[in-house]
């Protein structure tokens, strides 16, 4: 177990020289297809490594526990620190995890651990119910951490600002860098509910959508009510404030996240192998 401590406390300090010397992880360097590469070399040298294992002992140490519950630990204690911490797009260090190199690295040992332990698991597959349980829940999460962490690369998030009547192709992103979309967003009507005092109680936006092929939608964007077209979320964001009710002006966040649905699908995996263990678990402990 000490050797897998070292082993974290390793990567956690080669993090910490990366970030000294290169700055933060630039994710936009992986966007597609380089996050696809990535993700196939990854799974090519865990293939490597396994068939490596009966001559490399490290690499045989590392599809065991002893180097697993160390890298768990050292992963949940940057995940409670992200919690703990303010994170924003431009933030420094423990400020922004996400772009963390000792947080990416920890989770990328751990999809390296999860990978071996999956094969080898294969490797002797039978037929049986803790097997499909163990490979369900494990591939589950091996999916879970590769593709929401290379998938980042892809995530789109804009501000758009729309005046009521005209029709409105560009947003702004983190950068306030001008994106052309393909799809353009009319705004129809502001709507705003008030409490007795003026304070607002509801606000939405009646909008008109126009894709590019020629898909027109006519819908209403309330608040943590998004609306969803072409892979697009478009939640109502903000209004122009100084006019209130009156408000001209809607201003709406877009969201992209096309590796979302990859990761959906690790999550309803490890649900199914944790129903399954629940189900099949207690019926064999009352045999």
């Amino acid at each position: 177990m000490r050797q897998g401590f070292a082993i974290g406390a390793g990567i956690i300090v080669a993090g910490l020289l990366l970030e000294l010397c290169v700055g933060k992880v630039f994710w936009d360097a992986f966007t597609w297809p380089a996050n696809l590469i990535v993700l196939l070399l990854l799974m090519a040298i865990i293939t490597g490594i396994h068939l490596l294992r009966k001559k490399v002992y490290a690499f045989r140490f590392l599809s065991t526990y002893q180097a697993a519950i160390p890298a768990m630990i050292y992963a949940v204690v940057l995940t409670v620190i992200m919690g703990l911490t303010r994170q924003t797009v431009n933030g420094q260090w423990l400020n922004d995890m996400l772009s963390f190199w000792p947080f990416v690295l920890i989770y990328v040992y751990i999809s390296l651990i999860l990978g071996l332990i999956i094969i080898r698991r294969l490797t002797h597959f039978r037929f049986t119910t803790s097997n499909i349980q163990f490979i369900l829940f494990h591939l589950g999460l091996f999916i879970v951490i590769t593709t929401a962490t290379l998938g980042n690369a892809d995530m789109q998030r804009l501000k758009m600002i729309t005046s009521e009547g005209e029709p409105e192709w560009r947003a702004l992103d983190a950068q306030h860098q001008v994106i052309e979309l393909p799809l353009a967003i009319e705004l129809e009507k502001f709507i705003m509910e008030t409490y007795d005092d003026g304070s607002p109680k509801r606000f939405a936006s009646q909008i008109e959508i126009l894709t590019q092929t020629n898909k027109r939608l006519r819908t209403i964007v309330d608040v943590n009510k998004p609306v969803q077209v072409d892979g697009w979320k478009i939640y109502q964001y903000g209004y122009d404030q100084s006019m209130g009710a009156m408000s001209k002006t809607s201003i709406f966040e877009l969201v992209r996240d096309p590796w979302l649905p990859a990761v959906y699908t690790g999550i309803y995996m490890m649900l199914l192998g944790a129903l399954c263990m629940f189900i099949f678990g207690t019926k064999t402990k009352k045999a």
